[in-house]
């Protein structure tokens, strides 16, 4: 059993967490190529830490020894949602996971399909009219974000604008709150953003509440008859599934897409994934692959164990690293290039590979949910529009956190293809 590379670092002195949290990809690439290891330790959070940064340490971290390695019970995702299926542990975990499961497959799915079409229509079908280039990712967010309140809320923006207006607020504060120090900290003019995002947090609570108590329909009336632990449960749940982390992950994605298929370079790949619905799936994969919404997540050892053949101590923090992971050359065959067909090639089957939704037993919930939503933004698209950058030239350099996207928004020109096709007409 061998140790497991790298030092973790003496308490507070040797913690490197502000150094991972200004840039997670430097950070990871330069300790791989230093300690000629994708499986190594340091310090973060002031634990030491195993960062994985390879397919199988993921997939062990993740499935085969996923008992072994448990979620932090103090991590601030628990102290702003509270015991959901995303932190809860052990048993209480699967007894969630299969509660829940029903309401994001069959039926239900399908029940969503029609609002989902619609909302990409509404929300996509104006992006060319100013003239101008459009922020996408601002765009896509508010894609996402009318997607998740309708659906998992029954609050749509044309019907109810003003409680929707104010939900997206509360949400904001709830959002920039969860990404900010943990102190609970009120003075006179001024408060924390933690403390002002618990805040946010009850507000969102009491609108939650009384739909669970006064709406039978949709999601809402479906999670409320769930037989789940306790009183509480449906409305964390609810806080959960309407969070600003689904939309930012749904704009994240949409923007890779857009970027990756931009330009008349592209316009074959543009046509080929309109016209053959598995090609557009395997754009997606890459997509995921190489821009994963989340840099990772953590676990800690609940007991000895070893990863990739590495041992970690009990109490040992397990981080994996999505963008690390994705990239792993024993695996991907030329890591950094876009490759679609790598799907349907060398790794044909191996969508389990990917992480950037989790994997196992304690992978999203909601996977099914967000590809279908994914597939009928990205269609609409791909029908509807020619798109490129604009102007040509922009810095397309990724921050990684909290959710991964281009640190300075690119803007991006769409002309509807009905348009192209008028003008290559009267042309000839």
């Amino acid at each position: 059993m061998a140790k497991l590379p790298g030092n973790a670092g003496v308490s507070v002195l040797g913690d490197k967490s502000l150094e991972f949290y200004r840039d997670p990809v430097g950070f990871c690439r330069q300790r791989v190529e230093k300690h000629r290891s994708r499986v190594f330790q340091c310090r973060l959070l002031n634990r030491p830490t195993a960062f994985i940064c390879s397919v199988q340490g993921m997939r062990e971290l993740l499935s085969e020894k996923s008992s072994l390695f448990l979620k932090d019970p103090t991590d601030l995702m628990t102290n702003m949602y509270g015991d959901t299926v995303v932190t809860a542990n052990g048993e209480e975990a699967c007894l969630l996971r299969l509660s829940l499961t029903s309401l994001f497959a069959g039926s239900c799915l399908e029940s969503s399909s029609d609002y989902i079409t619609s909302v990409c229509e509404r929300c996509l079908k104006d992006l060319s009219l100013s003239g101008q280039p459009a922020c996408v990712y601002s765009s896509f967010k508010r894609l996402g974000t009318e997607l998740v309140l309708g659906l998992f809320l029954n609050v749509q923006a044309d019907e109810q604008p003003e409680l929707y207006q104010e939900i997206v607020q509360l949400c904001t504060q709830h959002w920039h709150g969860l990404i900010s120090a943990p102190v609970n900290v009120k003075v006179p003019l001024w408060s924390s953003g933690f403390s002002t995002a618990l805040d946010a947090r009850d507000k969102l609570m009491d609108i939650i509440k009384d739909k669970l108590e006064n709406d039978t329909q949709g999601f809402v009336g479906r999670l409320g008859s769930l037989p789940l632990p306790d009183s509480n449960s449906a409305s964390q749940h609810l806080l959960l599934f309407i969070s600003a982390l689904i939309p930012k992950a749904l704009a994240s994605l949409l923007t890779s897409f857009t970027l990756a298929l931009s330009g008349n370079e592209q316009e074959k790949t543009r046509r080929r994934a309109m016209e053959d619905p598995d090609y557009l799936h395997r754009v997606l994969l890459e997509v995921q692959r190489l821009w994963p919404p989340f840099i990772g997540g953590r676990r800690i050892a609940d007991q000895d164990a070893t990863l990739a053949g590495l041992h970690v101590p009990k109490g040992y923090g397990a981080i994996y690293i999505s963008h690390s992971v994705h990239r792993d050359p024993e695996v991907f065959q030329q890591p950094d290039s876009f490759l679609p067909e790598r799907w349907s090639g060398r790794n044909a089957g191996q969508e389990h590979f990917l992480c950037s939704f989790g994997s196992g037993p304690r992978s999203c919930i909601g996977i099914k949910l967000t590809n279908f939503f994914l597939k009928e933004a990205c269609m609409y698209l791909l029908k509807h529009y020619n798109w490129s950058l604009d102007p040509p030239s922009q810095d397309l350099e990724y921050k990684w956190l909290p959710v991964s996207r281009p640190a300075n928004p690119p803007t991006i020109s769409f002309t509807r293809l009905e348009q192209t096709r008028s003008d290559t007409s009267d042309n000839g």
